[in-house]
């Protein structure tokens, strides 16, 4: 295997660990934290941080991305000077967006509450408004170092962004509301620990910064050696590639505050429930939602991994590389994204009773959605990464709308609909997603030159996890009506059936996986510790 081959897979393994790390810390995080403000409460924490979410991609969708894929380009060819010009131009660019943009969410909170329907935000969306700035800065030094294919900057952020969240929002949420505050008050206690862990990620951004240059850029008297282009031009570089990309992602958030506006709207004024009610079952909805992302948290640091990868690969004219590491990233999508999803599909009851036994009993409904949703979603993030890292970055600002609009649509329609209600919601985000991913998938068939037969990386998972699949709903139904008598149905004795079929589908699906030979010794480098799992199991 090669030396560059080698450094993705770190990379992706480095990240993926780390997504493994954050998601338990966030669940951790948000289980106890939906279940202590409720579902009204939880339905103010989402609205606020959909709000957040638009502007902090309209800040640094395209940051990253942008500087990583040009840094990695220059990095192979030998042009360290362009490396540094690069990021001396990009943090005081990006540094002015962030401060516009929180200044924008400080200044007009309480519009923006009314916009969405939930006035009773505002206190949370000020607390958030400095968390722009910061993670707008922070994105940079994101980008300079997922350039150097160093990941360790990024896992360092998200670890401390979620450590905070959990230390920080708990407690002061438990403080608040030994107090006796309102719910309103309690949520934007909550979403605190976002804007001190950005805070707090900044200087250990620098540290990371200072270390990469300790190890590259030894000699800086000869860094410019070589460097023609511009300041100006260097800036215009970076936001010719970064535009398109936040454009293209800035419309998902864009989708996701319109898709919250509309919900609760609909609510209101074709469902006929009361503005608390309409709140609250937008609450659920987020619980919900908040296990959808679940499976993608595995796929982004695929994504992340493979954009300088593959365009330092085509940047060198090293084509078969970049068809092997688009090929392994989309094998690897499949191999976690499928069983992810089909198991939130078929334990939807067990699942989301067992985390909140006390919110609306429509949320099994709205997850078994969700589920079949999650696949596509993963499968999205890893088609838009392919193109973007093929430079065909402006694809997504047609694919992301068309299924956006049909969102807008479907919500609009089933959502106020007495008899669909928020069903209609989850309905519109699996199409919408499906929509988007099938029309990637036609754009890199036509557009993308240097591309791997992708009809492996299908085949074997798919057959593996339908017999996974079979395996967690007999385990569970059995398990259900052998205990019922012993155990009953409450909170523990589902936790107990659940957690029986969740073991039963592992074994079975990673046995499957590896007697099939749908994952190899290569593709376990992606895994941390993959290769000593890889002897253990006798995977060849």
């Amino acid at each position: 295997m090669s030396e560059n081959k080698q450094s993705y897979m770190k990379s992706a393994a480095i990240l993926a660990a780390t997504a493994i790390v954050v998601k338990i810390i966030s669940g951790i995080y948000k289980i106890p934290l939906y279940n202590m403000i409720g579902d009204e409460g939880t339905g103010h924490f989402q609205v606020t941080y959909t709000i957040f979410t638009l502007l902090f991609t309209i800040s640094t969708a395209g940051i990253p991305v942008a500087l990583s894929r040009q840094i990695s380009a220059a990095v192979a060819v030998g042009q360290r000077g362009l490396v540094r010009r690069y990021f001396s131009m990009a943090l005081p660019a990006f540094a002015v967006v962030g401060a516009f943009f929180s200044v924008v969410m400080f200044i007009y909170a309480d519009k923006l509450a009314l916009f969405m329907n939930d006035g009773q935000a505002t206190a949370a969306i000020r607390i958030l408004s400095p968390a722009v700035f910061f993670v707008c800065v922070v994105s940079v030094y994101e980008g300079y170092g997922q350039g150097h294919e160093n990941m360790y900057p990024t896992a360092a952020k998200q670890l401390l962004e979620v450590s905070c969240k959990l230390i920080f929002g708990l407690s002061i949420v438990w403080f608040l509301l030994r107090a006796g505050y309102p719910s309103p008050v309690v949520t934007a206690g909550a979403i605190s620990g976002v804007t001190i862990g950005l805070g707090l990620a900044l200087p250990v951004m620098v540290y990371f910064k200072r270390k990469i240059d300790r190890t590259f850029y030894r000699n800086r008297k000869h860094d410019d050696a070589g460097t023609t282009d511009s300041r100006r031009h260097v800036l215009l570089s970076i936001f010719r590639v970064s535009i398109p990309i936040t454009l293209g992602a800035s419309f998902m958030n864009i989708l996701t505050l319109l898709d919250t506006k509309f919900v609760l709207l609909r609510l209101q004024t074709g469902a006929g429930f009361a503005p608390e009610n309409a709140v609250a079952l937008y609450g659920v909805y987020s619980k919900g939602l908040s296990l959808l992302v679940l499976p993608s948290f595995l796929i982004v640091p695929i994504t992340i991994s493979i954009i300088p990868a593959v365009s330092a690969a085509l940047a060198t004219h090293r084509y078969q590389h970049a068809k092997e590491v688009m090929a392994s990233s989309m094998k690897l999508t499949n191999l976690f994204a499928m069983p992810a999803g089909v198991g939130l599909c078929i334990l939807a009851y067990p699942i989301f009773n067992v985390l909140y036994p006390h919110s609306n009993p429509v949320g099994p409904t709205l997850l078994s959605i969700f589920g079949i949703a999650a696949y596509f979603v993963c499968m999205q993030l890893m088609t838009t990464a392919l193109l973007q890292a093929s430079g065909r970055e402006k694809i997504p600002l047609f694919t992301f709308p068309v299924g956006g609009i049909i969102q807008i649509v479907l919500d609009w329609v089933l959502v106020g609909n007495p008899s669909i209600g928020i069903i209609g919601s989850p309905i519109g985000t699996l199409t919408c997603y499906f929509i988007i991913t099938v029309l990637n998938f036609v754009f890199i068939a036509v557009t993308v030159r240097h591309k791997p037969n992708f009809a492996p990386a299908f085949i074997k998972p798919a057959l593996c996890t339908a017999a996974m699949g079979v395996t967690a709903w007999s385990v569970y139904e059995l398990l259900a009506k052998v205990g019922a008598k012993a155990l009953g149905t409450g909170h523990l004795a589902l936790a107990v059936y659940l957690t029986g079929a969740i073991v039963a589908a592992v074994v079975v699906y990673g046995a499957l996986v590896i007697a099939t030979k749908t994952v190899t010794r290569e593709d376990m480098k992606f895994v941390p510790k993959g290769e000593i799992i890889a002897s253990f199991l006798k995977i060849k």
